[in-house]
């Protein structure tokens, strides 16, 4: 994993699955009802590598939230139901990851001030984020909106499954 990454395998199967470590403790594929969504890359390169030395770990030691528990999915729930649920949960990344690339905040910020936006996180160790909506018409708007005031970035609405 070390050669090839070690969220290679997920990146395989498109279905949305529960992470944790570095990517390699892949849990199962989750049945999810459609999610609208606005995914969004600001253009900026994010090593995993420097956001992980800045997560402050030893090489081998285990984040102190390690031990808890991802809320669990069990499938046919709403979309409100669903983002109530994995609101909770964080990306341990997402601070560091931060302190790499500043304009990552921006970019979660263009989300959470759009109408309608329900939940929005990093993907991974960056520089992708995605924000949920409640409807669909709403990302777009969202997606348009933001594309609007940054036209260097990338943005698409998209529903995630």
């Amino acid at each position: 994993h070390r050669r090839t990454g070690a969220d290679v395998p997920v990146c395989l199967d498109p279905r949305a699955r529960m992470m944790r470590g570095a990517g390699e403790a892949v849990g199962p594929a989750l049945a999810l009802p459609a999610m609208p969504a606005v995914l969004i890359n600001p253009g900026v390169p994010v090593e995993t590598a420097p956001v992980f030395r800045a997560l402050g770990l030893k090489v081998g030691e285990a984040h102190p939230r390690a031990a808890e528990v991802h809320p669990e999915m069990a499938g046919g729930e709403d979309l409100g139901a669903l983002i109530a649920r994995i609101a909770p949960a964080r990306n341990d990344l997402e601070a560091p990851a931060l302190t790499v690339a500043p304009v990552i905040g921006d970019t979660l910020a263009a989300l959470r001030d759009q109408p309608d936006c329900r939940l929005a996180r990093m993907s991974g160790s960056g520089a992708t984020v995605f924000g949920l909506f409640g409807h669909r018409s709403a990302a777009v708007a969202a997606a348009r909106a933001i594309a609007a005031a940054q036209p260097g970035w990338w943005v698409r609405a998209t529903l995630l499954r």
